[in-house]
């Protein structure tokens, strides 16, 4: 069991969560990003740097999950993807991303995407602050405790 997270766009507070997680809870957890990270102090915690170039690090984390394992991300197409291989996704907001509900979030992001490229303004993210920190921790401790 291994969560893998999309670290170039995962907030730190996220990642602090799962260092924490990592050692309390004895599960493996591999940042990957395409540009250096330091290493967290956790024996755990792992750090993949991959090339530079799209989706470089959204296909190895696609290419190395396993059934079972929870991938952290905010991008939708790398969700999609990683459910197809039986990965559980959670984004850093804490939303879990499934059979059931991932391909709807795709339709939804591929047509705010088609917006924005006729110059429609579609906004952006919500703000990451306490109350989705809350959110992403409650999420990552019914995933562990759901496998342990």
């Amino acid at each position: 069991m291994t969560i893998w997270v999309d670290a170039d766009a995962a907030p730190n507070a996220c990642k602090d969560i799962l260092v924490r997680a990592s050692l309390k809870r004895e599960v493996d957890v591999v940042l990957v990003a395409n540009r250096w990270l330091q290493k967290p102090k956790s024996s755990r915690v792992s750090v993949v740097t991959v090339a530079s170039g799209e989706d470089v690090a959204d296909d190895y984390i696609v290419e190395q999950c396993e059934e079972g394992d929870l991938v952290i991300t905010f991008d939708i197409p790398l969700a999609a993807r990683a459910v197809e291989e039986g990965a559980v996704v959670i984004t850093p907001h804490g939303k879990e991303l499934d059979a059931n509900n991932v391909r709807a979030r795709l339709s939804r992001r591929d047509f705010a995407h088609h917006l924005r490229s006729i110059g429609v303004d579609t906004g952006g993210p919500s703000a990451f602050g306490d109350r989705q920190k809350q959110a992403f921790a409650n999420a990552l401790d019914r995933w562990i405790t759901a496998r342990k």
